[in-house]
């Protein structure tokens, strides 16, 4: 299972709040609720937040075996 977890993580350490992402970089409140309850994204959406967080794929999500 891919989650999360790390995308809160990185988001508080570079001061960026879901609202931001909302608003300044696009990504939409639904985006926001998928990646909350580590539903599927795409990966255009992948490649945005890693370039607003100015992170790599693995600060933002991890694979955890079932």
């Amino acid at each position: 299972m891919i989650v999360f977890d790390r995308l809160w993580k990185t988001m508080e350490q570079k001061g960026i709040s879901t609202y931001k992402l909302r608003e300044e970089c696009g990504i939409d409140s639904k985006t926001v609720r998928r990646l909350k309850a580590n539903d599927n994204i795409e990966t255009k959406t992948l490649n945005k937040l890693c370039a607003v967080l100015n992170c790599k794929i693995e600060d933002i999500m991890e694979y955890i075996e079932d």
